[in-house]
């Protein structure tokens, strides 16, 4: 069910959005924002506005934004409705719930939830009893998995058939598709997604049943060995990480999160009394994943081969760690072992090389030292150390790379100032391609105009038509402001990406002017670009018009004048615009 709009409206009105931001922030009055220290990435400057009136926040460093049940979500990582819900009920305000309206996407959801569930249970069943799952039970037994670890994780068997699951689970068929569970084969017919495969049921961080991921058995002639659930309505793969839901208490707890590439792996973790460990889903770790695990710890941990994708990987790990403030390490797993095996030979290895993690550049710097082996020669130590020094000029920290540069000197014997210098060298580039980079915007007149509007909307609204508005993002600005009848929540809720980004930035941007001087400077810009198309037509039977626009023009700044010359002139464009319509259809 769906709280009634009406609610949602009385909760955004009854809190004050520095109120809430403030426990989290400490903020201060600059013009008509309050600013910070954005929550959301490492800043040393506050970036992070907030705009009470409004009820809107955006951070100009990191582009993070929303209202007030939007930071809740974030910051306490609920979904839409527990946000609404608890700040209602430190407003005191009573809700109610309806299934109109935006229920109907939220009971959608409900139903992609529920099969999901139920899926869950009917795979997680044939596991358990059925006779044609004794393979995938003697393999996870193989593996240390027994049935306490299959029951914790819920682990499943997708039968060898092609509809087992379509036409035993009793869910509608657009369920079983839009949820990924099944799809309609060549032959027009329902076939399940996984056969013969052991499921991995993936959970997003709030413990609800989203994908699965399916494993042959060893031996299978599938060529696949993994196959994972589509994307879906309620399934993300580069914004879900295997095991979160599990994991997240004691990942708060200690400040640490483990990352692995396989599920077996996560359940290796856990085997071994690591239970902080986390996988991705079949694909990359990737920005998302690391603004999801910064929610929750400020170490991540890289339980596989970190450095085996090279120097674009290595950019991108610096680049998080700028971005999230977060630490990358490594931890320092036995060559050739994967946590999993290792969860069943020696756990206090796999401990151990957690808790031994080592900084990632370390990481890196240590695996070529380690590799060039006993260097006697001049020859060889020098050869070692500029190897070494590329790794360690990825880092964009000048001051790192001076350090690790020491490290190197200790260990080839070479001069150390020797070393820094080449550290240093590479320094204005490195801390230039560092430097966070946001897409530039001038604040003219359109600009300025919008941003009067969502503060004064019933003040500038009626003398806003569309002609005055060249730039195409400040003109959808303009229909989605005025689509949602001057409200900018839902202006933002309906409009596109960069729409919504210039909104964002419209609706804490600190503008205060005269709104009927912004708007007759509009009004003339808009005429003279105007005027400008008609000149060059060359259309001699326009003078009369040209003259007399110019005339209007004239008086726009006189302050009893103008408004009249406004008004004028907004019914010229209106009208140029309708006669550039009929002669171009």
């Amino acid at each position: 069910m769906a709280i009634v709009e009406e609610d949602i409206e009385r909760v955004r009105s009854a809190v004050s959005l520095v109120d809430v931001v403030s426990p989290y922030v400490q903020l201060k009055r600059v013009g008509r924002n309050h600013v910070g220290l954005c929550p959301f990435h490492a800043e040393r400057s506050g970036s992070f506005n907030v705009r009470d009136e409004v009820g809107r926040y955006h951070c100009f460093g990191c582009g993070a934004s929303g209202d007030v049940f939007r930071f809740v979500q974030e910051m306490e990582h609920v979904d839409f409705v527990a946000s609404v819900e608890q700040l209602a009920a430190k407003a005191g305000v009573t809700l109610r719930y309806t299934s109109g309206g935006e229920g109907r996407d939220r009971q959608r959801r409900k139903a992609l939830l529920e099969a999901m569930v139920r899926a869950v249970d009917w795979y997680h069943e044939r596991l358990l009893t059925a006779a044609d799952a004794r393979p995938a039970r003697d393999y996870l037994r193989s593996r240390g998995i027994d049935g306490a670890l299959a029951r914790e994780f819920r682990l499943g068997w997708a039968p060898d058939d092609w509809d087992a699951l379509a036409s035993g689970l009793g869910v509608p068929e657009r369920v079983l598709r839009d949820t990924g569970l099944a799809f309609v084969n060549r032959r027009e017919r329902l076939q399940d997604t996984f056969r013969a495969r052991l499921l991995f049921p993936i959970f997003n961080e709030s413990g609800d049943a989203v994908a699965f991921g399916g494993r042959v058995l060893p031996g299978s002639a599938d060529p696949a060995k993994y196959k994972n659930s589509p994307e879906t309505a309620i399934y993300s793969k580069s914004r879900v990480l295997y095991g979160l839901n599990w994991a997240k208490g004691d990942i708060v707890k200690v400040d640490r999160v483990v990352v692995c590439e396989g599920y077996t792996d996560v359940i290796g973790f856990h085997r071994a009394g690591v239970p902080i460990a986390v996988a991705t889903c079949g694909t990359a770790l990737t920005a998302e994943h690391v603004r999801l695990l910064k929610r929750f710890a400020g170490r991540v941990v890289l339980a596989f081969d970190a450095d085996a994708a090279g120097q674009g990987a290595a950019e991108r790990f610096y680049e998080w760690e700028r971005q999230f403030d977060v630490a990358v390490e490594v931890a320092r797993l036995p060559r050739g072992k994967d946590p999993g095996e290792l969860a069943g030979e020696d756990p206090a290895a796999l401990r151990a090389a957690v808790d031994d993690a080592e900084p990632f550049l370390g990481f890196r710097v240590g695996r070529v030292l380690r590799a060039g082996g006993r260097v006697v020669t001049p020859e060889a130590r020098a050869k070692l150390a500029n190897g070494a020094m590329v790794v360690v000029n990825e880092h964009p920290d000048v001051n790192v790379r001076k350090l690790y540069a020491g490290q190197v000197a200790q260990h080839t014997g070479l001069p150390v100032a020797d070393l820094v210098r080449v550290a240093e060298r590479r320094a204005r580039e490195v801390e230039v391609r560092a430097a966070p980079v946001r897409p530039a915007f001038r604040e003219n007149a359109e600009f300025v105009v919008l941003a009067l509007l969502i503060q004064r909307w019933d003040e500038v609204a009626p003398w806003l038509v569309e002609p005055l508005f060249a730039d195409e993002s400040h003109l959808g600005a303009f229909r989605a402001l005025e689509d949602a009848d001057g409200d900018v929540h839902k202006a933002i809720e309906q409009a596109d990406p960069e729409v919504r980004d210039l909104l964002e930035r419209l609706s804490v941007a600190d503008v205060d002017g005269d709104s009927r001087a912004e708007v007759r400077n509009l009004v003339g810009a808009a005429c003279r670009r105007e005027l400008d198309i008609l000149r060059a037509e060359r259309d001699l039977g326009r003078n009369a018009e040209l003259v007399s626009t110019r005339r209007l023009l004239e008086e726009l700044d006189d302050a009893e004048a103008g408004w009249e010359a406004a008004g004028q002139l907004l019914r010229w464009l209106t009208g140029r615009r309708e006669v550039r319509r009929e002669e171009s259809g």
